[in-house]
């Protein structure tokens, strides 16, 4: 790990050693932009995939290699591959504006999409596309979805993941509130969580405040629907 760059969540938020809040310079400043109502969706989607690429680069600091041996134009010389199998699993919709980012990082993951809504009397998740096959799972699962909430669409994947039997799982959220990572750790507490920045409350309609807004309405543009 990095440890400059990360930090364990504020203790009050018990949530005990696999929460790491993502500190860098870049970080704080791309952030800062995202937050703006300003913040045009072409700068939006780009400033998702600039952070969604330093929380990849630090939550995959542990993932395992093999020794290999390749030809360069002047000799034979040793190198690592990446070890395990990697799946990218975007939450839909908002995690797919996650997923090409850190798939320029990691080419060979598999992506897996899983489509979750919130029920606007309720707030609790409802899962309606899942494509998972029966067999096979990934050795590593990095779950995408810009916000965490209420936690409850996380621990929706986090489940379907685990019944797939998929062993090592990892939530990259850019914000996310305190509700939303204790919910998460209470329930599940082996899945290592990455974030940029922890918010303080949800307000009555259970957006993450100060947050950002609706991430997948800035992302895709979709403001006027909800006019």
């Amino acid at each position: 790990m990095s440890p400059q760059n990360l930090k364990k969540t504020n203790p009050s938020l018990e949530s005990g050693d696999n929460v790491f809040e993502v500190h860098h310079p870049l970080i704080q400043h791309h952030l800062t932009r995202l937050r703006n109502q300003s913040t045009a969706p072409i700068e939006f989607r780009n400033l998702i995939r600039r952070l969604a690429v330093l929380l990849a680069y630090e939550a995959t600091q542990d993932l395992q290699t093999v020794s290999v041996s390749v030809e360069t134009p002047l000799t034979t010389t040793d190198g690592h591959a990446l070890k395990p199998s990697i799946g990218l699993v975007p939450i839909l919709r908002a995690g797919l504006g996650m997923v090409d980012a850190v798939l320029d990082l990691i080419p060979s993951a598999e992506v897996w999409h899983l489509g979750l809504y919130r029920d606007e009397k309720t707030a609790r998740p409802v899962e309606y596309y899942s494509k998972l096959p029966q067999s096979q799972p990934v050795d590593v699962a990095l779950v995408l979805d810009p916000m965490l909430a209420t936690g409850g669409s996380a621990l929706a994947a986090l489940n379907t993941l685990k019944e797939w039997g998929v062993p090592r799982i990892k939530l990259l959220s850019i914000i996310a509130s305190r509700d939303g990572i204790a919910e998460v750790t209470a329930h599940d507490p082996d899945t290592q969580i990455y974030i940029t920045a922890v918010d303080p409350e949800l307000n009555d309609q259970k957006f993450i405040v100060p947050g950002l807004g609706d991430a997948g309405d800035r992302i895709f543009n979709t403001f006027k629907t909800h006019d």
